[in-house]
Protein backbone atom coordinates (compact mmCIF):
# COMPACT_ATOMS: atom_id res chain seq x y z
CA UNK A 1 0.00 0.00 0.00
CA UNK A 2 1.60 3.42 -1.08
CA UNK A 3 2.77 5.54 2.03
CA UNK A 4 0.56 8.56 2.58
CA UNK A 5 1.95 12.04 2.44
CA UNK A 6 2.22 12.34 6.18
CA UNK A 7 4.22 8.74 6.14
CA UNK A 8 6.72 10.29 3.41
CA UNK A 9 7.43 13.38 5.68
CA UNK A 10 7.73 11.93 8.73
CA UNK A 11 10.17 9.18 6.69
CA UNK A 12 12.20 12.50 5.72
CA UNK A 13 12.47 14.50 8.95
CA UNK A 14 15.46 15.12 10.34
CA UNK A 15 15.97 15.78 14.03
CA UNK A 16 18.91 18.07 13.84
CA UNK A 17 17.47 19.82 11.18
CA UNK A 18 14.20 20.31 13.22
CA UNK A 19 15.84 22.11 15.34
CA UNK A 20 17.86 24.40 13.17
CA UNK A 21 14.53 24.94 11.00
CA UNK A 22 12.16 25.85 14.15
CA UNK A 23 14.81 28.01 15.92
CA UNK A 24 14.58 30.26 12.03
CA UNK A 25 10.69 30.48 12.52
CA UNK A 26 10.01 31.67 15.94
CA UNK A 27 6.22 31.73 16.18
CA UNK A 28 5.54 28.48 14.99
CA UNK A 29 5.70 24.97 16.78
CA UNK A 30 4.32 22.23 14.37
CA UNK A 31 8.24 21.94 12.72
CA UNK A 32 8.57 18.60 11.68
CA UNK A 33 12.26 18.91 10.13
CA UNK A 34 12.27 18.04 5.93
CA UNK A 35 14.52 19.76 4.38
CA UNK A 36 13.03 21.98 1.40
CA UNK A 37 14.76 20.15 -1.49
CA UNK A 38 13.16 17.08 -0.53
CA UNK A 39 9.70 19.11 -0.10
CA UNK A 40 10.30 20.60 -3.27
CA UNK A 41 10.69 16.86 -4.92
CA UNK A 42 7.58 15.10 -3.15
CA UNK A 43 5.77 18.73 -4.80
CA UNK A 44 7.33 18.23 -8.57
CA UNK A 45 6.06 14.46 -8.23
CA UNK A 46 2.26 15.32 -6.38
CA UNK A 47 2.08 18.21 -9.15
CA UNK A 48 1.71 15.15 -11.80
CA UNK A 49 -1.01 12.91 -10.48
CA UNK A 50 -3.71 13.91 -9.01
CA UNK A 51 -2.70 17.12 -7.83
CA UNK A 52 -6.90 18.68 -7.19
CA UNK A 53 -7.80 15.98 -4.73
CA UNK A 54 -4.09 16.44 -3.08
CA UNK A 55 -4.95 20.24 -2.71
CA UNK A 56 -8.68 19.37 -1.56
CA UNK A 57 -8.10 16.64 1.17
CA UNK A 58 -4.22 17.78 2.38
CA UNK A 59 -4.12 18.07 6.08
CA UNK A 60 -2.42 20.70 7.86
CA UNK A 61 -1.27 19.66 10.87
CA UNK A 62 2.39 20.69 10.35
CA UNK A 63 4.40 23.30 8.90
CA UNK A 64 5.75 21.23 5.79
CA UNK A 65 2.22 20.02 5.12
CA UNK A 66 1.42 23.66 4.53
CA UNK A 67 4.83 24.19 2.67
CA UNK A 68 3.88 21.25 0.08
CA UNK A 69 0.63 22.43 -0.84
CA UNK A 70 2.34 25.64 -1.61
CA UNK A 71 5.11 24.16 -3.85
CA UNK A 72 2.26 21.89 -5.56
CA UNK A 73 0.74 24.87 -6.54
CA UNK A 74 3.93 26.23 -8.27
CA UNK A 75 4.25 23.28 -9.95
CA UNK A 76 1.06 22.16 -11.43
CA UNK A 77 0.56 22.76 -14.82
CA UNK A 78 -3.66 24.70 -15.63
CA UNK A 79 -4.70 27.64 -16.67
CA UNK A 80 -3.96 31.09 -15.23
CA UNK A 81 -7.63 31.35 -13.56
CA UNK A 82 -7.05 27.89 -11.77
CA UNK A 83 -3.86 28.03 -10.56
CA UNK A 84 -4.90 31.90 -9.23
CA UNK A 85 -8.08 30.33 -7.78
CA UNK A 86 -5.92 28.06 -5.77
CA UNK A 87 -3.27 30.64 -4.80
CA UNK A 88 -5.95 32.36 -3.58
CA UNK A 89 -7.29 30.08 -1.18
CA UNK A 90 -3.82 29.11 -0.42
CA UNK A 91 -3.04 32.47 0.91
CA UNK A 92 -4.96 32.76 4.54
CA UNK A 93 -2.64 29.65 5.49
CA UNK A 94 0.07 31.40 5.47
CA UNK A 95 1.16 32.20 8.87
CA UNK A 96 5.20 32.62 9.18
CA UNK A 97 7.34 33.95 6.49
CA UNK A 98 8.96 30.61 5.80
CA UNK A 99 5.63 29.58 4.00
CA UNK A 100 5.55 32.72 2.12
CA UNK A 101 8.84 33.91 1.06
CA UNK A 102 9.02 29.95 -0.62
CA UNK A 103 5.45 29.88 -2.10
CA UNK A 104 6.33 33.23 -3.71
CA UNK A 105 9.22 31.90 -5.38
CA UNK A 106 7.59 28.95 -6.85
CA UNK A 107 4.88 31.05 -8.79
CA UNK A 108 6.63 31.56 -11.60
CA UNK A 109 3.51 31.64 -14.26
CA UNK A 110 4.18 35.11 -13.14
CA UNK A 111 6.66 35.65 -15.63
CA UNK A 112 4.76 35.44 -18.65
CA UNK A 113 1.25 36.66 -16.92
CA UNK A 114 2.39 39.82 -15.51
CA UNK A 115 -0.04 42.54 -15.67
CA UNK A 116 -3.53 40.08 -14.66
CA UNK A 117 -1.14 38.72 -11.82
CA UNK A 118 -0.34 42.10 -10.62
CA UNK A 119 -4.07 42.98 -10.56
CA UNK A 120 -4.27 39.87 -8.36
CA UNK A 121 -1.82 41.33 -6.05
CA UNK A 122 -3.29 44.62 -5.27
CA UNK A 123 -5.89 43.79 -2.64
CA UNK A 124 -3.50 42.31 -0.78
CA UNK A 125 -1.44 45.06 -0.65
CA UNK A 126 -4.01 47.20 0.65
CA UNK A 127 -5.22 44.33 2.82
CA UNK A 128 -4.60 44.70 7.15
CA UNK A 129 -3.45 41.26 7.55
CA UNK A 130 0.24 40.89 8.01
CA UNK A 131 0.70 37.87 5.73
CA UNK A 132 -1.61 39.27 3.13
CA UNK A 133 0.55 42.44 2.76
CA UNK A 134 4.20 40.48 2.51
CA UNK A 135 2.28 37.73 0.33
CA UNK A 136 1.73 40.82 -1.95
CA UNK A 137 5.46 42.37 -1.19
CA UNK A 138 7.40 39.76 -1.96
CA UNK A 139 5.75 38.71 -4.91
CA UNK A 140 6.60 42.08 -5.91
CA UNK A 141 10.20 41.61 -5.22
CA UNK A 142 10.29 38.20 -6.83
CA UNK A 143 8.63 39.13 -10.14
CA UNK A 144 8.37 43.40 -10.57
CA UNK A 145 11.92 44.36 -10.20
CA UNK A 146 12.53 46.24 -13.94
CA UNK A 147 12.02 49.12 -15.45
CA UNK A 148 8.06 48.66 -17.01
CA UNK A 149 6.87 48.42 -13.24
CA UNK A 150 9.91 50.05 -10.84
CA UNK A 151 7.74 53.45 -10.26
CA UNK A 152 4.51 51.35 -9.15
CA UNK A 153 6.30 49.07 -7.49
CA UNK A 154 8.04 51.90 -5.13
CA UNK A 155 4.40 54.09 -4.94
CA UNK A 156 2.82 50.99 -3.80
CA UNK A 157 5.72 50.02 -1.34
CA UNK A 158 5.32 53.81 -0.43
CA UNK A 159 1.33 53.36 0.62
CA UNK A 160 1.54 50.13 2.84
CA UNK A 161 1.28 51.23 6.88
CA UNK A 162 1.24 48.27 8.79
CA UNK A 163 3.15 47.77 12.12
CA UNK A 164 4.16 43.89 11.77
CA UNK A 165 7.36 43.18 11.69
CA UNK A 166 7.32 40.56 8.82
CA UNK A 167 5.66 43.57 6.53
CA UNK A 168 8.01 46.22 7.62
CA UNK A 169 10.81 43.76 6.83
CA UNK A 170 9.59 42.98 3.39
CA UNK A 171 9.05 46.33 2.72
CA UNK A 172 12.35 47.20 3.42
CA UNK A 173 14.04 43.84 1.59
CA UNK A 174 11.71 45.35 -1.72
CA UNK A 175 13.29 48.59 -1.54
CA UNK A 176 16.53 47.26 -0.86
CA UNK A 177 15.94 45.08 -4.39
CA UNK A 178 14.51 48.00 -5.93
CA UNK A 179 18.00 49.86 -5.32
CA UNK A 180 20.39 47.14 -6.66
CA UNK A 181 17.91 46.19 -9.85
CA UNK A 182 17.63 50.13 -10.45
CA UNK A 183 19.35 52.39 -8.52
CA UNK A 184 18.56 55.98 -10.49
CA UNK A 185 14.82 56.01 -9.33
CA UNK A 186 15.40 54.11 -6.03
CA UNK A 187 17.56 57.16 -4.92
CA UNK A 188 14.97 59.39 -6.14
CA UNK A 189 12.62 57.40 -3.78
CA UNK A 190 14.77 56.85 -0.72
CA UNK A 191 15.39 61.07 -0.72
CA UNK A 192 11.45 61.97 -0.90
CA UNK A 193 9.35 58.81 0.77
CA UNK A 194 6.92 58.45 3.70
CA UNK A 195 8.39 55.09 4.85
CA UNK A 196 8.64 54.81 8.77
CA UNK A 197 11.78 54.98 10.08
CA UNK A 198 12.77 51.41 11.56
CA UNK A 199 11.60 50.46 7.75
CA UNK A 200 13.42 52.88 5.90
CA UNK A 201 16.99 52.67 8.04
CA UNK A 202 16.58 48.47 7.77
CA UNK A 203 16.36 49.21 3.52
CA UNK A 204 19.67 51.38 3.96
CA UNK A 205 21.06 48.61 5.82
CA UNK A 206 20.01 45.82 3.43
CA UNK A 207 21.22 47.96 0.53
CA UNK A 208 24.41 48.44 2.50
CA UNK A 209 24.56 44.31 2.68
CA UNK A 210 24.59 43.65 -0.67
CA UNK A 211 27.40 42.26 -2.86
CA UNK A 212 26.27 43.70 -5.69
CA UNK A 213 26.59 47.42 -4.43
CA UNK A 214 30.29 49.06 -4.39
CA UNK A 215 31.88 50.53 -1.16
CA UNK A 216 31.60 54.00 -2.30
CA UNK A 217 27.47 53.96 -2.60
CA UNK A 218 27.56 52.08 0.59
CA UNK A 219 29.25 54.86 2.27
CA UNK A 220 26.18 57.38 0.59
CA UNK A 221 23.88 54.98 1.78
CA UNK A 222 24.74 54.86 4.97
CA UNK A 223 24.97 58.84 5.63
CA UNK A 224 21.57 59.07 4.29
CA UNK A 225 20.60 56.97 7.61
CA UNK A 226 17.67 58.72 9.65
CA UNK A 227 18.65 59.57 13.57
Amino acid sequence: MEKTIKEQLMELAEEEYQKFAAALIPNINNVLGVRLPELRKLAKKLAKEDWRTYLEVAEEVYFEEIMLQGMVIGYVQTDLAEILRYTADFVPKIDNWSVCDSFCIGLKFTKTNKQQVWEFLQPYLSSDKEYDIRFGVVMLLNFYMEEAYISRVLELLDSIKHEGYYVKMAVAWAVSICYVKLPEPTLAYLASNSLDSFTYNKALQKITESFRVDQQTKQMIRSMKRK
